[in-house]
């Protein structure tokens, strides 16, 4: 009766011991963690711009009359191609035609004064051979001979600049071009020099565009720009960096950028709105949710899963840039890596992990 006694007692405390020890091993298991985590996207290239700006000549010119007068002819319009010599505009010619008739008959003047200056001239040296003048008289003949060819010299002058005013009445292109512009109309009195019509030449285009001052210190020279257009964005150019304005518009503080257009395609027409982009390349990075960094003894890390998703395993890694919320990390991570965002102070190296959601 004694040894049954005790032989149940002996089994109680082996049944006992070993609850206690499977109790104990249940405390010691880390439990299975639902986690959130981001899919890290590594960046080698950023993106500057897009900024809007518009494809504009790179030369033109204001062309006006050199001679004022009364605009009675008006042969292009906006937007009409010009071809070189073409004529544009016309002034009344009827006060230069009276100034050449002027001048035409001060030549005819002239050339009456000078046939008889020099007959003059020749008589009174016959007569200074037969000693029947004195070499005053003679010499008096030469000078009038000499002053007539003058004012013959003068004459025909005058009636060449009369002859080229009339030219002047008509205004031609100097150059094959896209008219861009009018600032006279018929019947207008305009002076000489005074703009009339401006003209583009549409063979050398530039795209312009408007960059903020401060995005100036990171722009280089020699960036290629892609410039596309705003109404078929598949349609694009090359386009390099060909001008800076070397002040700040004082409302905008925008600096005026003319980018030169590398062989566009016809439909970069002058006025036509582009965008224009510069895609370049910067050291590796990854922008994380700041929740993401567990930062102990000295050390900034971050929870990575496996790729079976089952584990997290802690990750030395290098912040480059803290922002509001978000941190940009430099070294540590490769493309693709899942990342914990949410309780990274409660895990640990290895525990099993339950994948809940992915955050952006």
């Amino acid at each position: 009766m004694i040894c049954s006694t005790r032989a149940a007692l002996a089994c109680f405390l082996l049944l006992a011991i070993a609850g206690c020890q499977a109790k104990h091993e249940d405390q010691g298991a880390p439990p299975i963690r639902p986690v959130l985590y981001t899919a890290v996207a590594v960046e080698t290239t950023e993106l500057f711009g897009p900024f809007t700006g518009s494809v504009e000549p790179r030369y033109q010119s204001q062309l006006g009359f050199q001679i004022p007068g009364r605009m009675i002819a008006r042969d292009v319009f906006v937007g009409d191609h010009v071809s070189n010599g073409q004529r544009l505009a016309a002034i009344d010619p009827t006060v230069p035609q009276f100034q050449l008739a002027q001048a035409q008959a001060e030549v005819a003047n002239a050339n009456a004064q000078l046939e008889n200056a020099a007959n003059v001239e020749a008589r009174q040296r016959t007569l200074l051979a037969g000693g029947n003048v004195t070499q005053a008289q003679v010499d008096a003949a030469v000078a009038a001979l000499e002053t007539a060819r003058a004012r013959l010299s003068q004459a025909r002058a005058s009636l060449q600049k009369a002859q080229d005013q009339i030219g002047y009445t008509e205004l031609k292109a100097d150059f094959e071009g896209v008219v861009a512009a009018w600032s006279a109309e018929i019947g207008q009195v305009v002076g000489a020099g005074q703009p009339v019509v401006t003209v583009a030449r549409p063979d050398l285009r530039d795209a312009v565009i408007d960059i903020p001052d401060f995005l100036l210190g990171s722009l280089e020279r020699d960036a290629v720009f892609t410039v596309a257009l705003q109404v078929s964005p598949s349609i694009t150019a090359l386009g390099r960096v060909r001008e800076i304005a070397p002040q700040s518009d004082p409302s905008t503080r925008t600096r005026r950028i003319r980018l030169t257009l590398d062989r566009p395609p016809d439909a970069f027409r002058l006025g036509t709105t582009v965008t224009v982009t510069l895609t370049r390349a910067v050291p590796p990075r990854a922008d994380l949710p700041a929740t993401a960094l567990f930062e102990q003894e000295g050390r900034t890390t971050v929870w990575v899963v496996d790729a079976a998703g089952s584990s997290v395993a802690r990750r030395e890694v290098q912040v480059a840039a803290r922002h509001n919320g978000s941190v940009t990390i430099a070294n540590g991570l490769s493309n693709g890596d899942r990342v914990v965002t949410a309780g990274v102070n409660t895990l640990k190296d290895g525990q099993a992990v339950k994948l809940a959601e992915a955050r952006p």
